[in-house]
């Protein structure tokens, strides 16, 4: 009787510590979740790359011309101004311009952030008195003729002396905020072709409108109308903008972004 009582304390013993020791396959599989998110969660600096880089390498940009850096500057702005509510939250499409590359070249992308597309890549003129091939003057003075840099927003269409256009409202106190009375849209026009640039040596220029070419400027305007962001970069160290704030830029994707750029990698 003695043997049997102590075998039976054995075996309760023995269940006991099993069940003390036993813990779900749910939960190691939790823990192991957890380090694998804490693995792929990202400063806010480190966020904004991603992101960045994310739309970068999906639309080809690289193989298009356009450089890194000026399209992460044009997507902070495009981010900070959503931030502000300067522009519609459902608002896609950037245009860049990078006026520090030769007019002889493309330099105009029309790029869908949602869709990670390039739609659109072509010629676009400066300001004739800017500069020659290469603008290196820019300014938001009336009746300067020079282009102007910064972030803008592309508002209503109207016809006027160029035909079908679009007006713009520039972003940057200071360096382009004078684009209303400057009459400073996107028009069509044709000295923005390839015959231009082989009998010059250039493309023509405008009185400071970012003008295309009259075989692209309804595709253009249909495409970027309607509070949209435009960015144009030059070749200036005074320039400077409050939307240039990555800070505020990765915070206003972190809560969107973080579970797409993580899943991703």
């Amino acid at each position: 009787m003695k043997k049997h009582f102590v075998g039976l304390l054995c075996i309760l013993l023995v269940i006991a510590i099993t069940s003390i020791s036993w813990k779900p396959a749910s939960a190691f599989k939790a823990k192991s979740f957890s380090k694998n998110y804490a693995a792929k969660t990202f400063s806010a600096s480190e966020l904004l790359e991603k992101y960045v880089d994310n739309i970068y390498e999906s639309s080809r940009l690289e193989e298009s011309g356009l450089a890194f850096n000026v399209f992460k500057k044009a997507i902070t702005g495009f981010l900070d101004l959503k931030a502000a509510d300067k522009l519609p939250q459902q608002s896609s499409i950037l245009t860049v311009v990078d006026f520090t590359k030769s007019s002889c070249e493309k330099r105009m992308w029309i790029i869908d952030v949602v869709n990670k597309a390039l739609v659109l890549h072509t010629w676009v003129a400066h300001g004739t008195r800017s500069g020659d091939d290469i603008p290196n003057r820019f300014s938001d003075r009336i009746d300067s003729k020079q282009s102007s840099l910064g972030f803008f927003v592309t508002d209503d269409i109207y016809y006027g002396h160029h035909g079908r256009s679009l007006k713009l409202d520039g972003m940057d106190a200071g360096f382009n905020t004078n684009a209303r009375t400057r009459e400073i849209v996107v028009h069509g026009a044709e000295y923005v072709n390839p015959g231009i640039i082989e009998n010059k040596g250039r493309l023509g220029r405008s009185f400071g409108c970012p003008a295309v070419s009259t075989d692209v400027i309804d595709q253009v305007i249909d495409t970027i109308q309607g509070k949209t962001v435009l960015f144009i970069n030059g070749d200036s160290k005074k320039y400077n903008s409050r939307y240039l704030d990555e800070q505020m830029a990765a915070s206003y994707i972190s809560s969107d972004a973080t579970s797409n750029i993580t899943a991703s990698l």
